[in-house]
Order: structure tokens, then sequence, then C-alpha cells
């Protein structure tokens, strides 16, 4: 009797053990966790931010050509015996002139160049790897938004998934009641097997019905870990309290001015505009010479011949490219082309951006519209279940009417938590678009 004391004991011990493990796999998730869980975990967030580091050195570059160039030369050479005739160096003892014999030589520069004017290309660099610095920042704002809007979609998904779950859920339950009820009728003689049979392969198809919910619940949750960065085998539970249908819609004309002066791409294209126009003037400034201030200092040292120190140069530098005259022009051209195409592209995804706001503003109202048809539908499909049911109890409908009856309930119930779920999802859609989706 101890032995099976333990041996229960031990049972209990791990199944209460297994179900805490389970239980530790299980995360309740608001839909702002999972917006800010999504965007701390997203790789896209991550690479925009690498972008941003890139465009932060560029603009340290284009500023650290106002610094002076400096460079450091030296040299340590040996010589063959070479054939050296200096005149009037000395004479030998014959009275003609002797040379030294030179085998090595050493040679050191430092040289230094201070940018003065070169054109405005410095200054106009320095102002176009700005503007394209915030263009970079700029973009990624709207990848966070991208990356938002995309995780409210995954979780409306899951939340979908999971309603719809819960409805077959619910009709299962009913159906299986029904049928038990109907299996007691036809052993006492008192309902055709053939009606049993009917209820009982509906029955199965609520079952096949839930197979396909929970496979959907199983794929929507595996693509919310992923979003997340949790593990895949996560078991997520969605607050439905989150997922609301807002109020307040804005008119079209509203969101569209929003949209022209709020969302972060457009905001992004038009300092790309002011960097082209930057580039214009850089490509101009090759009409201009460059000037630069200019030191150096030079040491040598040839063994019995030379020996120079404190050697020290400077001055100014001018410096001209007369080709420039007829290669510039090309340059410039091709720098104004690439202006004009981010203009063109600029109105371009405006026109888009327009189009796109009158669809989600469109598809939005006719969310609201379906739910208040749907709303109606469930009502009704409920009180034609009840009629039904009451008239079948009465032998006055045939279990085939009962029955589609019933799948109507389950389909309008169905459609009202799909709708439902869509119009959310649309919701923010049209924030997105408008570039207020904070």
């Amino acid at each position: 009797m101890k032995h099976k004391k333990y041996i229960r004991l031990a049972l209990v011990l791990v199944l209460f053990s297994f179900i805490k493990i389970n239980a530790q796999e299980s995360k309740t998730l608001t839909l702002n966790e999972a917006i800010e869980l999504g965007i701390k975990n997203s790789k896209q967030l991550k690479l925009s931010q690498s972008k941003i580091d890139e465009a932060v050195a560029a603009t340290k570059q284009a500023a650290e050509a106002r610094l002076p160039d400096a460079s450091i030369s030296g040299s340590y050479l040996r010589l063959t015996k070479p054939n050296v005739n200096l005149k009037g160096f000395g004479s030998d003892s014959s009275g003609g002139f002797t040379s030294p014999t030179i085998s090595q030589a050493l040679y050191g520069s430092a040289n230094a160049s201070l940018p003065i004017y070169a054109g405005s290309k410095i200054k106009y660099g320095i102002e176009s790897a700005k503007y394209l610095e915030q263009a970079t920042r700029l973009d990624a704002e709207h990848d966070k938004e991208a990356v938002t809007l995309n995780i409210i979609a995954a979780y409306i998904n899951l939340y979908k998934a999971s309603a719809s779950a819960k409805v077959v859920e619910e009709n299962l339950e009913q159906s299986r009641l029904r049928d038990s009820n109907f299996a007691s009728l036809e052993r006492n003689g008192l309902l055709a097997r053939n009606d049993m049979l009917r209820a009982q392969l509906q029955t199965s198809n609520f079952e096949l019905a839930l197979v396909d919910a929970q496979n959907s619940i199983q794929l929507a949750t595996v693509n919310m870990n992923i979003l997340l960065g949790l593990p895949e085998s996560t078991v997520l539970i969605v607050d439905s309290s989150g997922i609301t249908n807002p109020t307040g819609l804005q008119s079209i004309e509203a969101y569209e001015q929003s949209a022209d002066t709020g969302r972060n791409d457009v905001q992004a294209l038009n300092y790309r505009s002011k960097a082209a126009d930057a580039a214009v003037k850089i490509a101009k400034g090759d009409y201009y010479p460059s000037l630069a201030l200019t030191g150096g200092y030079v040491a040598a040292h040839v063994p019995k011949l030379l020996t120079i120190t404190n050697a020290v140069t400077f001055g100014l530098g001018v410096k001209y490219d007369i080709g420039s005259l007829w290669k510039t022009k090309s340059k410039v051209q091709q720098a104004e082309a690439q202006a004009q195409q981010l203009q063109i592209t600029r109105d371009m995804m405006t026109d888009n951006i327009h189009l796109a706001i009158n669809q989600a503003y469109q598809t939005y109202l006719t969310d609201i519209k379906k739910i208040e048809v749907n709303n109606k539908a469930v009502l009704q499909a409920n009180e034609n279940y009840r009629i039904s049911k009451n008239k079948y109890d009465n032998s006055l409908l045939l279990l085939t009417d009962l029955l589609d009856a019933n799948v109507e309930q389950l389909r309008a119930n169905l459609d009202l938590e799909v709708s439902k779920a869509d119009a959310a999802l649309d919701y923010y859609t049209l924030q997105q678009t408008a570039g207020l989706l904070k």
C-alpha cells in the first residue's frame, strides 16, 4: 500500500511539473506589449539603425574635408659606384679634379595642406551628407511604422483565428450535446436513425472546422513569435480588450494633408531632393579653382656630398583644371537630371499615397457597415435557430432545416468576429497610410 501511495505521489509531482512547464511557455500579450516587443527585436529596425550609423559616418567624412592633409615620406637609397665629375670640387696630385665616392643617400619630407576654397564643393558636400543622414533617419522611422503595422496585423490575425476557434468550439459543444440527446431518442425508437446520423455528420463537420481553426492558430502563433523574437513554441494568449473599433474618423482631405506633411517617407524624399540640389552645386564647383595653404619640411643627407636641414617651405597653392571648362557641363546636367527625377518621384508618391488613403478610407467605411449588417445577422440567425428548435421539438420542422439553421448561426457569428477584426486592422492601415501611426 505504501508503495502505491509513493507511486501516486510521484505521478502527481510529475504531472504538476509538466503543467508548470507548459504554463511557463504560455504568454498573455496585449497589443501594446506586442508592438514594444516586436520593435525591440525587429531585425529590419536593426538594419535601419546600421544604415543610420553609416549615414552619420558619411557626414563626418564630409566634414573632415575641411581638415588639413598631412603626409610624411622618407627614403634610404643604396647606390652603385657612380661616375661623378664635379668641377672645382678638388684636385689630385696630378692637378686633376677628384669626386667623392657616393654609395648611399637619405631623403625625408613632411608636407601639409589646408584647403581654403574648393569651389564651395566642401561646403555643399557637408550639406548634402547632412540631408542624406536626415533622410536615412526618416526612412528608419517609416520602417518602424511598417513594422508596427505588421505586428498589429499578425496580432489581429491571431485574435481572429482564436475567436473563430472559440465560436466553432461553442457550436461543437452544442452539437455534441444534441447528438447525445438524439442517440437517446434513437435508442428509444423516438427518432429515425437517419436523422441521428445526419446530426452526427454535422458534428463531424464542426470538428473538421475546429481542426482548421486550430491549425490557423498554430500558424498565426509561429508568425507572431518570429516577429516578436520569441521561441516558436511559445503559446500566445491575445488580449481582445486591446482590439476595438476606434471612433473619430477624419475626412479624406484631412488624412491627405496629414500624409503630405507627416509621412516619414515623404519627408525623407524631400531631404533627398535637397541633397540632389546640393549635388548640382558641387558639380558646378569644378568650374572654379581651388586654393590651399601649403607648408613642408625637407631634409636630405648624401655622405661626403650634401646635407640639408631646416628647409621649411610655406605658401599659397592654386590649382585649376582647365579641362573642367568642357567637362563640367555634362556633370552638372547629370546632377540636374537626378534632382528632377526626385521631384517627379515625389509627385508620383503623393498621387499614390492619396489613392491609398482613399482606398483605405472606403475599406474601413465598408468594414463598419459590415459590422452593422453582421450584428443584425447574428440576431436574426439566433432567433431563427430558436424558432427552428421550437418547431422541431414540436415536430413542425425537419431535422435538415434545424441543422441548416445551426450552420447559419455559426456562419453569422464567425462573420461578425472576422468583420470586427478586419475593421480594426483596416483602421490602423488607414492611420499608417496617413502618417498617423505612432
